[in-house]
């Protein structure tokens, strides 16, 4: 990978990283406010929180995610399957920019977790 698109790939991780951390701040702000004195909507309010906290859950995850890219990045690990060592796709890249397996490991992970 060339220097120019290192830093490009860098600056795409830290935007969506960026990103992540706005997002999860609203999501944060959002679960913190009071709820609302009648039971019916309390229920429904109460429900709403546990998708909207499912939602930070999410956040946080990818941002860990994007945080081992990065660290990949710098020591030139970047773009090689954690599992296989084999070099994961252009295409798959493209798409997910932090993706840590290639198609064929990332799909057998997904197959093992279904079966448990």
């Amino acid at each position: 990978m060339t220097e120019d698109g290192h830093e490009q790939l860098r600056a795409a991780l830290l935007a969506k990283k960026t990103e992540l951390a706005e997002r999860l701040e609203c999501i944060s702000a959002n679960l913190q406010r009071g709820f609302d004195a009648d039971s019916k909507e309390m229920a429904k309010e109460l429900e709403d929180s546990e998708v909207v906290d499912a939602l930070g859950n999410e956040a946080r995850d990818e941002i860990r995610k994007i945080s081992a890219a990065l660290l990949r990045l710098d020591d030139g690990s970047y773009g090689r399957c954690l599992e296989c060592g084999e070099p994961i796709e252009k295409q798959r890249l493209a798409a997910y920019l932090y993706a840590d397996e290639c198609i064929d490991c990332a799909r057998f992970d997904e197959r093992r977790r279904v079966r448990t």
